[in-house]
C-alpha cells in the first residue's frame, strides 16, 4: 500500500530544503520533482507485484510531463526531494536512502549491460548538484555532497564532499554542512595553476644554466 506519512515527509522535505516553496497547496500543484516522486511511488508498488507493462507506461508518461525519469524498478527512500528536476535519470537497480536531494540534470546511471545490480546506491542525508553522474554499481555514503557536473565513478565514504571529473574527495564534512557550491575548489584551475608554476620553475632552472655556459 501506498504509505501516506512517506508522502507527508516527502512534502516536509520540500520545505526544509527549497525556501521558495510557500505552501502545501503550491508543492502539490507545481513541483515536478514531487510529482515524479509520488507517480514513482505508485509503479513501484505495481513493479514489485510483478504488474506487467503498466508500470512502465505509468513512468513513461510522468517522465513525458515532469521531465524525470525514474524507472519502475528504482528503490527510494522517505524524505526525497528532486529540485527543478528537469533530466534527472534513475536507473532500474538504482537505490536511494532517506533525505536525498537531488538537483536538475542528476544522472543515477548504469556503465554496462549487465542483467543484475548496474545503477548506484546512494545513502542518506545525501546532496548531488546539478548535472552530476553518478555511474555503475557503486556506493555513496551517508552525508555525502557532490559537487555540480562531477562524474562519479568509485565509491565514496560517509561524510566526504567530492567534485571533478572524475570526481575526487576534497574534504570531511560535519553531517550538518550543505553543500555550498561558492566553497568548492576548481580542481582544473588548480591543476593548471600546478603546471604553471613547474613551467616557471623548469623555465628559470634552464636559463640559469644556459647563462653559465
Amino acid at each position: 500500500m501506498l504509505c501516506l506519512s512517506t508522502i507527508r515527509e516527502d512534502i516536509r522535505a520540500i520545505f526544509e530544503r527549497d525556501p521558495a516553496a510557500k505552501n502545501v497547496v503550491e508543492v502539490c500543484l507545481t513541483y515536478p520533482g514531487f510529482h515524479a516522486i509520488l507517480w514513482h511511488r505508485v509503479v513501484h508498488i505495481l513493479w514489485t507485484w510483478k504488474v506487467p507493462l503498466l508500470p512502465r507506461f505509468i513512468s513513461h508518461l510522468a517522465r513525458f510531463i515532469t521531465g524525470i525519469e525514474i524507472h519502475p524498478g528504482a528503490v527510494i527512500g522517505r524524505g526525497f526531494f528532486i529540485d527543478h528536476g528537469m533530466g534527472v535519470v534513475i536507473g532500474e537497480t538504482a537505490i536511494v536512502g532517506d533525505h536525498v536531494t537531488l538537483y536538475q540534470g542528476v544522472t543515477l546511471g548504469g556503465t554496462g549491460h549487465e542483467t543484475r545490480r548496474r545503477h548506484p546506491t546512494i545513502g542518506s542525508h545525501v546532496i548531488i548538484g546539478a548535472g552530476a553522474k553518478i555511474l555503475g554499481a557503486i556506493t555513496i555514503g551517508d552525508h555525502v555532497r557532490i559537487g555540480a557536473n562531477s562524474v562519479v565513478l568509485q565509491s565514496v565514504p560517509d561524510h566526504t564532499t567530492v567534485v571533478g571529473i572524475p570526481a575526487q574527495a576534497i574534504r570531511r564534512q560535519r553531517e550538518e554542512d550543505d553543500l555550498d557550491h561558492t566553497q568548492l575548489p576548481d580542481l582544473v584551475a588548480e591543476r593548471m595553476a600546478h603546471l604553471e608554476e613547474q613551467m616557471r620553475a623548469l623555465k628559470s632552472e634552464l636559463i640559469q644554466k644556459l647563462n653559465k655556459k
